[in-house]
């Protein structure tokens, strides 16, 4: 009997000893975050209060500056917790990166996710990647805190789901103009909110200067802007390099929103006339790139 009770004795001071070292594993363990951007939601909010637009043609973005002043506020307000990472939620026709895109995805710290963009520009599959993200992450322990910049009120069931698993969720916004641009049922179920105002956005959302060129006089010909496409084409495989553009390939005859507005803007300069509201003369110049580029490929 006296035997019984040692031997308990001592599993019993064995599973302590086990125990307390387990605690004091866990409390060397720092906490980790996450920065999750609804890039949707950032473009739109952003350049609606610095720019005065939604349309993201209108303004320029320095998503790189913009991405280090989280990291820094992310920075201050979990002091004593690590990143992870950042993760950018972005939607594009076919999944296939944009240029713009692509540099991001190439900065230190930052994945991007991207989502499908529809005949109207809308994303679609982004707010189920958010999701799907933050429950794993939040699954695995891989973070305590994480910070969502988004408005969506589907959103809801990425916190919801991510508070489950014992994670903090804060939800950073954007200033409004006017009203709320943040669902009131995603404003209920976070943990904290923070709202980033003018100040904040103003150094890195510039609005794009409209192009000074007169759509009346010296029309060019189909061939000369055609001829102008196939120039900018070979322009850009030399200066982005053949791998960024041959990602456009099975595209066709569709480039992304971002890379069609940079060879309009290109083209237009080069012809210093503007092709706004001329359709058979933009399909003149989206052929003349593609014809350069297929013969290279």
């Amino acid at each position: 009997m006296n035997d019984d009770l040692a031997a308990l004795s001592a599993r019993i001071d064995r599973t302590n000893e086990l125990l307390q070292r387990m605690l004091v594993e866990v409390a060397k363990t720092p906490s980790t975050h996450a920065i999750f951007v609804d890039a949707g939601y950032l473009y739109a909010a952003a350049g609606r209060l610095v720019a005065g637009t939604e349309d993201r043609r209108a303004f320029d973005l320095d998503a790189e500056g913009l991405i280090d002043a989280l990291i820094d506020t992310a920075r201050t307000i979990f002091a004593d917790s690590r990143l992870l990472r950042v993760y950018w939620y972005d939607g594009a026709r076919r999944r296939i990166h944009t240029a713009e895109q692509q540099s991001i995805a190439e900065l230190p710290d930052v994945k991007v996710r991207l989502g499908n963009l529809n005949s109207n520009n809308q994303q679609k599959g982004v707010d189920s990647l958010i999701r799907s993200d933050l429950e794993s992450l939040a699954r695995h322990r891989a973070i305590s805190d994480a910070a969502l910049l988004g408005g969506d009120e589907d959103l809801v069931s990425a916190v919801e789901a991510a508070q489950g698993y014992g994670a903090r969720v804060h939800l950073w916004g954007i200033e409004a103009p006017e009203g709320r641009n943040q669902a009131e049922p995603l404003l209920w179920e976070v943990d904290s909110q923070r709202t980033f105002d003018l100040d904040f956005f103003k150094p890195y959302v510039s609005r794009r200067a409209a192009p000074a060129y007169e759509t009346t006089a010296g029309r060019p010909t189909r061939e000369d802007v055609r001829f102008v496409g196939a120039q900018i084409a070979a322009k850009w495989l030399a200066a982005r390099g053949r791998d960024t553009l041959v990602e456009l390939l099975p595209g066709h005859p569709y480039l992304p929103g971002s890379v069609d507005q940079d060879l309009l803007v290109e083209a237009e300069g080069l012809l210093q006339y503007s092709l706004r509201g001329q359709a058979d003369l933009r399909r003149a110049l989206r052929d003349g790139f593609w014809d350069h580029l297929q013969t290279q490929y």
